[in-house]
């Protein structure tokens, strides 16, 4: 990776053109960078990133709603990238960020906490009172998981290192299981929905809690058609999508005080490397940001 001098976007019809004040770095990013998920018609070079929280600079034919000067926060869709002073946005992907946290916090929350929502209640079909087992509780995704579920009224088992559980406890975890002492599949039981963040070996030891009847959801790789139905379950895998009514729920949700971003640290744009070799190799509490222009 590195920083360049491009020709500042035009927006089309139909877009905005966002001064991007911080992005959010996101696993995505560099198993983009790394070749290991690739977008079919997609080309190097490419500009990384897709969440941004920023200032309408100008907006496109067509556009209503969204005004020059408006502070906003978009889930960018797979052409366009987020590491840049400026982006190009489709308006229906962009909405008014929430007044109570700043535009570093704002940048960590679309594509973590899309995510957590569409896995949770568009692809889990999560209800009240069911339990919910979430793997990867701690990061990006994990964090807001845990709010979303706690505030739907279901019972939440967060599965993350020991010393995150007082922060999932605070963020509405019923139970907390530290999976380096602990073997999650040995101490949980008939669990409605799982939603897997994690993937791998720890996917596969998870069939084991699951109720009949029940869910498993993941945004990585598909859950074991087999063993789905050895345990008389469904499993399928997503990927978050824009949706400009669930950013702006989630928008009232912040602004309410029901959730909660955290940002383990912000970084300026010109240590990207350092925050890719961070999120890929490090353990991360919630998001890391890049800071952009600093509006």
């Amino acid at each position: 990776m590195q920083i360049e001098n491009v020709e500042e976007p035009r927006p089309e019809k139909g877009e905005v053109l966002i001064r991007v004040a911080a992005a959010s770095v996101n696993p995505v990013d560099f198993k983009m960078r790394s070749g290991a998920f690739r977008i079919p018609g997609s080309q190097m070079p490419m500009t990384l990133g897709r969440d941004v929280s920023g200032v309408v600079e100008s907006v496109g034919r067509g556009v209503s709603g969204i005004n020059v000067g408006d502070e906003v926060f978009a889930l960018l869709d797979r052409d366009h990238g987020g590491y840049a002073e400026f982006v190009s946005a489709r308006a229906d992907q962009v909405s008014i960020k929430p007044s109570s946290i700043d535009h570093t916090h704002a940048a960590a929350v679309p594509l973590a906490a899309i995510t957590a929502w569409q896995g949770l209640f568009d692809h889990g079909q999560l209800k009240r009172d069911e339990r919910v087992l979430i793997l990867g509780a701690a990061g990006g995704v994990g964090h807001f998981a845990v709010q979303f579920a706690r505030n739907h009224g279901a019972h939440v088992i967060a599965v993350a290192r020991q010393e995150d559980a007082r922060l999932l406890r605070d963020l509405g975890a019923n139970e907390v299981i530290d999976y380096e002492n602990d073997r999650f599949e040995d101490r949980v039981r008939e669990v409605d929905l799982i939603l897997d963040l994690v993937g791998g070996e720890t996917q596969k030891r998870s069939w084991k809690t699951i109720k009949k009847g029940g869910r498993m959801v993941s945004t990585l790789q598909p859950p074991s058609k087999i063993e789905a139905s050895k345990a008389a379950a469904t499993g399928e895998n997503f990927m978050a999508e824009p949706n400009r009514k669930e950013l702006e729920e989630i928008r009232r949700m912040i602004d309410d005080g029901e959730v909660q971003v955290i940002v383990q640290e912000t970084m300026p744009l010109d240590e990207v490397r350092h925050a890719h070799e961070v999120l890929e190799n490090e353990h991360v509490r919630g998001k890391l940001v890049l800071e952009v222009t600093g509006t």
